[in-house]
Formats: C-alpha cells, sequence, structure tokens
C-alpha cells in the first residue's frame, strides 16, 4: 500500500519514510498500557566510525527512554495519555557500536537492516521474542543518505542517520509514528469553502506527521489510527445534530473528535487548544478529509486564501474552520463557538448549508462536557519533518527484502549528500529541497 501526501522541510536534515509488512502492537483506549520493547543498535562500517562513540552511547537511552519531556518514552506516553510507550529490550539502553563488514556508501538500508539482524541474533537477540522494536543508528558522515531518519509504515524498523552525538525528538517521534502506521499528513487547499474543489498544497503543521514537530503530537485522525481515542472520544456521526468538543490533548472525559461520513470518504473534526506540552501554538476546530476510511492517510482542510502559517508569527487559529460543505454528500459543518478549552460544532447530513456562529443552532449535544481551565504548555523547537510518499517492502519474522517500490525524502540543506543513483528523481526544489524518488520492483 502506498502512502500519499505532500511534504515540507523542518530540519536541517530530511526524514524520509517507507511501508513494510506488519502492524506493531497498538493500544486502544479500552486496553491496558502497551510497552513496546525497542533497541537502538549502535552500529559502525567497515570504514566509518562515530566521531564520539562513547557520547551517543550515553546519551541514546535517555533520548529514547528517559524521563524528560524530550524523550521518545515521554513523548509517546504524553500524546496517547499514557496508553503506549516504548521501553527499553536491554537493561543497557542500546546495544553496540557493532561494526557490519560492509562500506557505509550508497545508504543501503536494507542490507544495515540485514547485517544489524544478523548480529545481534549473534549475541543472543532475537526479533519478535528479546526486541519488538529495531531502531538502528549509524554515522552520516560517508553514508550519502539524504535523510535523517527512516520507518517502515507500518513495522518495525526505524533508521537514524546520525549527525553528531545524538538524535532529536523531531526525528525519532516521526519515524515511530510511520512504524504505528502514519504516513505524512498533508494539507488541502479548499477556498471557495466546498470541499469539492480542493487542492493539495503543503503540510497541515497540525502533527509531528506534517511538520508541526513534537510540540503538535498527532492529530485526531491519527489518533484513531493508532487506538487513543475511545468510541465515546470519537464519535461517529449518523445524523445531524450539535456536539460540544473538548481538546483533543486536554484531560478529562468528553468528546475529543467527530468522525463524519462524506461519500466514500470521512471527515474528522477536532478542537485544538493548549495542553501539557502539547498545542501551545494550535488552537481552534480544525478539520480533515480522510480518504476511504484510511486515518493514517489523513489531510488538513485548509479554507484560507494564502498560506497563513508560513509565517512564524501566525495566529495560533490562522487555519481553523468556521464552516465547510461537501455538496456532493450533502454534508456541512459549522462551528458555533470555540474558545477557552471548548467547542461547539453542529453538523448536517441533509444538504442543508450551515453559517457559523450562533446562529448555526442552539446546542443539544448528548455529551456535553465542561469547559477545562486553560492548561500549561510547555515549549519545543525541535520541529519534526513532512515528507512525501512511502516505500513499500516486504516484511515478516525475516530481514526486509530488496524490492522496495517508492521511496520519499525531504534533503537537508545545500551541504547534503544528494540521494543514491537509484530509480527516478521526480521532484527536487532547491537547497533543503523536497525530493521523491520511486523504484522499480525487482524480479
Amino acid at each position: 500500500m502506498k502512502t500519499s501526501a505532500l511534504g515540507r522541510i523542518a530540519l536541517a536534515a530530511g526524514v524520509a519514510a517507507l511501508t513494510a509488512g506488519a502492524l506493531p502492537a497498538t493500544a486502544h483506549a479500552d486496553d491496558s498500557k502497551v510497552e513496546r520493547k525497542t533497541l537502538p543498535v549502535m552500529v559502525e562500517f567497515s570504514d566509518a566510525s562515530f566521531q564520539d562513540a562513547d557520547a551517543v552511547k550515553a546519551g541514546t537511552p535517555d533520548t529514547y527512554f528517559g524521563t524528560g519531556k524530550d524523550s521518545l518514552a515521554s513523548f509517546f506516553t504524553e500524546v496517547s495519555r499514557g496508553q503506549y510507550t516504548t521501553v527499553p529490550a536491554v537493561e543497557e539502553g542500546v546495544v553496540g557500536p557493532v561494526t557490519l563488514p560492509m562500506t557505509a556508501a550508497g545508504c543501503d538500508h536494507n542490507r544495515i537492516n540485514t547485517l544489524t539482524r544478523e548480529a545481534l541474533a549473534a549475541q543472543g537477540l532475537v526479533m519478535g521474542e528479546d526486541y519488538e522494536s529495531l531502531s538502528v543508528i549509524f554515522p552520516a558522515q560517508k553514508t550519502g543518505c539524504a535523510w535523517a531518519g527512516l520507518g517502515s509504515v507500518p513495522g518495525p524498523y526505524t533508521w537514524i542517520n546520525l549527525y553528531g552525538t545524538a538524535g532529536g525528538l523531531g526525528v525519532l517521534g516521526h519515524e515511530f509514528g510511520h512504524n504505528l502506521g502514519l504516513g505524512h499528513q498533508g494539507r488541502s487547499m479548499c477556498t471557495d469553502g466546498d470541499l469539492v474543489d480542493c487542492t493539495s498544497n503543503g503540510t497541515s503543521a497540525k502533527s509531528l506527521m506534517g511538520g508541526g514537530g513534537p510540540a503538535a503530537g498527532f492529530s485526531a485522525p491519527e489518533m484513531i489510527r493508532a487506538g487513543w481515542l475511545s468510541g465515546s472520544e470519537a464519535v461517529k456521526v449518523d445524523a445531524s445534530g450539535t456536539y460540544t468538543l473538548r481538546s483533543l490533548h486536554g484531560a478529562g472525559e468528553g468528546t475529543r473528535a467527530l468522525d463524519i461520513p462524506m461519500g466514500e470518504d470521512r471527515l474528522v473534526v477536532e478542537y485544538r487548544h493548549a495542553a501539557g506540552t502539547l498545542d501551545g501554538a494550535i488552537e481552534g476546530v480544525h478539520a480533515y478529509r480522510v480518504p476511504k476510511g484510511a486515518y493514517g492517510s489523513s489531510s488538513l482542510i485548509d479554507m484560507t486564501e494564502a498560506n497563513k502559517t508560513l509565517a512564524n508569527d501566525a495566529a495560533t487559529d490562522a487555519d481553523a474552520i468556521t464552516a465547510v460543505t461537501d455538496t456532493a454528500s450533502k454534508v456541512s459543518v459549522a462551528v458555533v463557538s470555540s474558545g477557552g478549552g471548548k467547542a461547539t460544532v453542529k453538523v448536517s447530513l441533509d444538504g442543508e448549508k450551515l453559517t457559523s456562529g450562533p446562529s448555526a443552532g442552539k446546542t443539544t449535544d448528548a455529551n456535553p462536557a465542561p469547559a477545562p481551565a486553560p492548561e500549561h504548555t510547555g515549549s519545543d523547537t525541535d520541529a519534526g519533518d513532512g515528507a512525501v510518499d512511502a516505500t513499500e517492502v516486504r516484511s515478516g519474522g525475516s530481514a526486509p527484502a530488496e524490492d522496495t517500490t517508492d521511496l520519499a525524502a525531504t534533503g537537508g540543506g545545500s551541504n547534503t549528500a544528494p540521494l543514491a543513483a537509484t530509480g527516478t528523481l521526480l521532484v527536487a526544489a532547491g537547497a533543503g529541497a523536497l525530493v521523491m524518488m520511486r523504484r522499480r520492483r525487482r524480479a
């Protein structure tokens, strides 16, 4: 399966994604907490080593499993509201460095994965038994990789092409988001107010998977895909009515998302408001198109006349919706009120075109939620990326086979090494450019 979305650059080096076979265990809101046994492995090449291997080894456990807000474990614990996190597969938190019998050049992620798993098996560490997720960390200087991270979508593998001594949460969180089955979240510009006439343009900035960085967390359709919203929190709308939404990442109970039928697609509506370390730069009601029920491939609906979130000083509600209509499916949504921790939204499924504001309708929500007090929001300047399309590889009990089809990556700065000369270059747009590649499946 190929995941499609547009991407943008938000890191000094880019991040890529690839699709693999098996879906990792994900949490459901009514289940106990999922603790994903993760094994970071430092690997070196016959002709390339870490510049400071001791520093990488000392810092990696905290990067993945530390208690600070910038660790992978803390991020997933917060964004899933305690339903999912990563835990170390070995007591030391990291294995290596292991020297692989291969040179660095060529960015051969498949061979790196295969040789790493063979080296781990020789140490008695077996995939599926001793660890569930494998994160391979290697020195970037000679690889030629034009990405900072790669992740199977969904699946158990991530590759970290490391410059310096520590990977950032923007890269790690993004790649582990791919492991959960999340693609790159794009944006649909629908400036005439009708969802039948939209164009794809850029990324959402409302998710770590759409260039928003860790401080944006994940969006409602992605939370649904991950299994972190219960049935009462993600209401499937089957009749016209008015609903009260509480903030997506806030504490407490209540409806957090509306899941609305829209022809073959779904329309997911959420309310965003500062909560913990999340959503300090996001406010208001936002809507997403979900193509044919693929919640991991959603795109933000932007009704503004221009890309208002492009500027760093954009208002937190710059691309929040007030009213949207899809004339083809006779669906209309209007915001009655929004702010202070809750929003009231009216939905019509019978062709009535709604307008925003109090005149949109009187609140008759069956699941009202009190407005919470404003919550403290931390800051996080570590932005993630947003790349495009993914790569599909065969994956099961064995390492990925070398038959990838589609590869997408975001480039780094002008000094970033070019992609290996395999496949066809489809898009390149300047320094720090978005790069898409397509690889032919090998026989």
